[in-house]
């Protein structure tokens, strides 16, 4: 239950609950007075219209709503704003992608404005927002405000346009969609809830993590939404104020900027009321209020030559205490805009790649992906080299230089961007000419120098006791910037619709080298028994498609701790140096694996030989000491079979196993008359330097490893 605080009531008055025929089914924030934030789904409920439909709402289609912490029993009405529908996608470009197909996962878009048709109730406010997530713990409310169902959270991973989030206490119900997720410590509105992986077995209980879309990408979905309100700054407040007292030293002038600003952050004007005090605070309570209002002053003064120099020590002053109060934003609502757009059409940028060059010594790289969160980030730091030229600024600049060796034509818009936020800030524009010469002369390790690697197809497999049903997630990897889920089945099927779905993945998503694409199941460890490279498809179109023979197939454990992954990192740097090491029938007794293991510490391949009936037992004992990769016979455990298989890793590097091990099985089933063959029955582990687990992977951890 939320406690009773002040930072608590400002989201209690500003939480709203979205009601259908039948009752509430979802909830939203109060961002204005007059427009609420929701989830497009959400509203698509309300109006008892499946979730999923991309049309925007009907013209004059009434959505009801309550406030249940100003005055529960008081209806509001408001209508759907049409130039701000974005219908959940499966995509992340906007427009063109149409309705989702069964079976696809959302992951983009889902985001709706209402504007209210009724007066709200005394009492009622609009939330502040802050785009950081900090690693703080958020809080979010049920549809109809309860605070009994209060779920708390913490954000695990940025995937795309969403953010998924752990559960630490509490259930996610239907009905969470659309409401705000609150940061008590920083009393504001981070994001709001969109979804939730839920289990199939009960309407109401859910599994898996929460996802929520972040206050970057609310804007960047929605360039047109006036700006939001943000918690009132309080250092350098006193210091801005002083230095337009200065600047703006008449009444006209103030009144002046005040109608101008107003108008830039879609607000009512104060009129002739405008003072100082009151031009400030107009500022400092909206988001990007501050850079807004420099460059209202700016505008104000500005003569052929710019600020006049009997100005500058003043105008000087107002820079420096813009920067105190209002620290992580440099760019007004329109420049922000301008780069969102831009951004969007860039293909050859990676943003983890960017971020080590850009932030090459931060140990704990923030939890963000995309360049639209990357670069909204860069915004809060100050640049230790090139402290003439903004952090910020240094990023577009490295992101046009990646476009313009790919030949994307926007790289030029990039820098001319660049160009004009430059004068703005008052960075020398010689000084960024030369960082971009620089760059050009240093060879870059960017994605732009870097191979194409094969891409992969990722399946997150969920199983169903005893292990003949699943649910699935199936994710492309390519290698480069794209690591996005494709395709998620939430109802029970069996192994030949996961083999279906991978086909259709394959088909679909995978537009290079799709004849390499490596097919990585992530299970638990407990399912790791499962007999997945034999799964196949008995297709119209041609013969059986079997996943360990037409491709290579491995498993890979989504299971990995803060004790197994100092094991694992050692025998990473230890694996072209280091022999296998065989585990026999002897390494089911207790203790017995554990201790060979730590004899050996360095091996980062094992061949186990034992009855099957024990080998899960091994194989935990493995994902606990770090082993990367395990290759067994599902039937075989004599010592013909151990010496078989360290004769066929002889020769080879870690990175070919997976391909060696396919051709086994390969041979194996172009000889049918030979049971004997060990490629039959073959089984690989493959938890090499390269895994990356999906962000839904179980153990959060993970996510913050290779």
């Amino acid at each position: 239950m939320i406690p009773s605080s002040h930072s608590d009531a400002v989201l209690l008055r500003s939480f709203v609950s979205v009601h259908g025929q039948d009752g509430p089914v979802g909830a939203g924030v109060l961002i204005s007075e007059s427009l609420v934030l929701t989830c497009a789904h959400v509203v698509n409920s309300a109006l008892g219209r499946t979730q999923f439909d991309a049309s925007a709402a009907p013209t004059g289609s009434v959505v009801r709503l309550r406030m249940p912490h100003v005055d529960r029993d008081q209806d509001l009405t408001a209508q759907a704003a049409q130039d701000l529908w974005r219908p959940p996608r499966a995509h992340a470009a906007q427009g063109g992608a149409g309705a989702v197909a069964a079976g696809r996962f959302p992951y983009f878009g889902d985001l709706a404005v209402l504007r209210l048709t009724s007066v709200l109730p005394h009492g009622a406010g609009p939330a502040p927002f802050l785009p950081e997530w900090d690693g703080n713990e958020v809080v979010a409310l049920w549809a109809s405000g309860n605070t009994a169902t209060t779920v708390r959270a913490l954000p695990r991973a940025v995937t795309g346009a969403w953010t998924v989030l752990d559960v630490t206490a509490g259930t996610v119900y239907p009905g969470f969609s659309g409401g705000p997720l609150w940061d008590r410590d920083r009393g504001a509105v981070v994001g709001i809830v969109v979804a939730t992986h839920q289990s199939p077995r009960g309407e109401n209980s859910a599994i898996g993590p929460m996802y929520a879309i972040a206050l970057p990408t609310i804007e960047a979905e929605l360039p047109a939404l006036r700006p939001v309100h943000v918690p009132t700054a309080g250092q350098g407040a006193q210091r801005l104020l002083a230095a337009l007292e200065r600047l703006l030293p008449g009444a006209d002038s103030v009144v002046k900027c005040e109608e101008r600003l107003s108008a830039r952050l879609s607000r009512v004007s104060s009129g002739q009321a405008s003072d100082h005090g009151r031009l400030l605070a107009l500022a400092l309570g909206v988001r990007r209020g501050v850079p807004e209002l420099l460059a209202v002053v700016r505008e104000h003064l500005a003569d052929p030559a710019g600020v006049p120099y009997d100005c500058r020590e003043a105008w000087d002053s107002l820079v420096h205490a813009a920067r105190a109060a209002s620290p992580s934003e440099t760019l007004t609502a329109g420049q922000r805009r301008d780069l969102v757009g831009l951004l969007a059409l860039c293909r050859a940028t990676d943003p983890a790649d960017l971020l080590r060059q850009v932030l090459p010594y931060v140990e704990t790289p923030p939890l963000v992906s995309g360049l639209v969160q990357l670069t909204d980030l860069f915004e809060g730091y100050v640049p230790s080299s090139h402290p003439l030229i903004p952090l910020l600024l240094q990023a577009v600049v490295r992101i046009g230089l990646a476009e313009q060796s790919a030949g994307n034509p926007v790289a030029q818009d990039m820098y001319a961007w660049v160009s004009r936020v430059a004068r703005h800030l008052d960075v020398s524009e010689a000084a960024v000419g030369q960082f971009r010469e620089d760059l050009r002369s240093v060879p870059r390790p960017g994605t732009w120098a870097r191979p194409v690697a094969a891409p992969r197809i990722q399946v997150e497999l969920l199983p169903i006791p005893p292990g003949q049903l699943f649910t699935y997630q199936i994710w492309v990897c390519d290698g480069a910037s794209r690591h996005e889920v494709v395709l998620v089945q939430d109802s029970e099927v069996p192994s030949d619709k996961v083999v279906e779905g991978i086909r259709t993945v394959l088909r679909n998503e995978v537009n290079e080298h799709a004849e390499r694409a490596l097919v990585e199941f992530f299970v638990a460890p407990p399912w790791l028994r499962l007999d997945v490279d034999t799964w196949h498809l008995q297709g119209a179109e041609d013969d059986d498609f079997f996943l360990g023979v037409v491709r290579g197939v491995v498993l890979r454990s989504s299971e990995r701790t803060r004790d197994s992954f100092a094991g694992w990192k050692r025998r990473t740097e230890a694996l072209t140096s280091s022999n296998p090491l065989v585990l026999d029938q002897q390494a089911v007794r207790p203790g017995v694996a554990q201790a060979r293991l730590e004899s050996v510490p360095n091996a980062g391949i094992v061949i186990m030989c034992c009855k099957q009936q024990d080998q899960n037992k091994v194989l935990r004992q493995c994902l606990q000491a770090g082993v990367h990769t395990v290759l067994w016979h599902r039937q075989d455990h004599d010592t013909e079979t151990a010496k078989r298989l360290s004769a066929l890793m002889e020769g080879i590097s870690h990175t070919d196993l997976p391909e060696t091990v396919r051709l086994e099985r390969a041979r194996a089933l172009a000889d049918p008359d030979c049971s004997t063959h060990h490629g039959r029955r073959l089984s690989l582990l493959y938890d090499g330097p390269d895994h990356r687990p999906p962000p839904l992977a179980p153990d959060a951890w993970a996510l913050t490893q290779p």
